[in-house]
């Protein structure tokens, strides 16, 4: 099938990509910038026919198809990052997951369908992976910001260490990110305010306070970087746990209903 074809097509890319961004952290050799981002952008083309085109169009949010959704967002969104400053790390680490999700949707997931949505909700889920790819971006370069710190404590820098950004633009990056993942997760909650009228409903209650209590804590980091200048391990700190109420507000519930409870969200 076609789709099998494109989905090997894509998964072998994504490790392909990855290789090539992992040579200059292991060797002394030239980073292979071109091709890993050349290789990236056919993975993310097929990837991306993959997710929507397979269901004529329509969005299929059930588990492990709104992980590979997700995932495909994050190295979408990784690969734009690595355009205008390149992080090999990051690439080294997305573009490895974005094929596992991606494997494990197409070709050992359960079946599931796709369900027909108007545009608000369209709207209201697009500005949400967005939130979410840019924040699960950021959370790896708090992860890297960390290692930095650490090793800058210790007075010893690996080669991949050395192949991130200098410390203060890893810093800027991380709050870059994380004032424009902050700005869409407000636009998250408006939109999902105005357009989702069960929003009381069960399961999208539980979605709806942990998002909110990721906001709060990401506001916070905002709020304390601008008043009180907060950095360091603080903000990775913050960050990490900012987005692993995230995490749980997007899939945690399906985790549940959908593998434990046996009930469909949609």
């Amino acid at each position: 099938m076609l789709i099998n074809t494109l989905s090997l097509l894509a998964i072998a890319l994504y490790l392909a990509a990855a290789g090539a961004m992992t040579r200059p952290l292991v060797s002394e050799r030239a980073p292979m910038t071109r091709l890993a981002m050349g290789l990236a952008l056919i993975a993310l083309v097929a990837h991306g026919w993959v997710v929507f085109a397979m269901h004529g169009g329509k969005l299929d949010f059930h588990f492990f198809a709104a992980l590979s959704l997700a995932a495909w967002v994050i190295a979408a969104l990784t690969w734009m990052v690595n355009l205008s400053r390149p992080v090999a790390a990051l690439g080294v680490v997305v573009f490895p997951l974005a094929a596992l999700f991606l494997g494990i949707d197409r070709f050992l997931a359960p079946p599931s369908h796709a369900i027909s949505l108007g545009w608000q909700i369209k709207l209201h889920v697009t500005v949400a992976l967005l939130a979410f790819g840019v924040l699960s971006i950021a959370a790896i370069v708090a992860i890297g910001l960390a290692l930095q710190e650490h090793a800058l404590r210790r007075g010893h820098f690996s080669r991949w260490l050395r192949a991130l950004p200098p410390l203060t633009l890893t810093e800027s990056l991380l709050f870059r990110l994380i004032h424009a993942g902050f700005t869409l997760l407000t636009l998250t909650l408006f939109t999902g305010i105005v357009f989702v009228h069960n929003i009381f409903a069960q399961h999208l209650l539980q979605k709806t306070v942990l998002s909110i209590l990721a906001w709060l804590v990401f506001g916070a980091l905002l709020w304390g970087r601008w008043r009180y200048g907060w950095r360091g391990i603080r903000a990775v700190n913050l960050t990490l746990v900012g987005m692993a109420v995230l995490v749980l507000a997007f899939f945690g519930s399906k985790l549940l209903l959908e593998m434990v409870l046996h009930r469909s969200l949609g």
